[in-house]
């Protein structure tokens, strides 16, 4: 595929390629934050200090967009195709 015919998919597309375009980036983040996650080790559980639980922050974020990102393609783009495109 040529950089001619991707950009004439933007123009011919807009809304549906930058979501296919922010779906790829949202993946690569979530790939890269799971790296770094997994170097800095398991989240604890319970916290040291009065017992209460921790959330460890990145882990946090990346269950938080990844389970954000599944609702929303399994979720909210057909129940929007559903109602506004009249797709079935």
């Amino acid at each position: 595929m040529s950089l001619a015919s991707l950009a004439a998919l933007f123009r011919d597309h807009p809304v549906a390629a930058a979501l296919e375009l922010g779906s790829v980036v949202t993946c690569a983040l979530l790939f890269v934050g799971t790296i770094a996650a997994l170097a800095t080790g398991l989240p604890a559980g319970a916290g040291a200090v009065d017992g209460e639980p921790e959330l460890g922050g990145l882990w946090f974020a990346i269950v938080v967009v990844g389970a954000t990102f599944v609702v929303f393609w399994t979720v909210l783009v057909p129940l929007y195709e559903r109602l506004f495109l009249g797709l079935d």
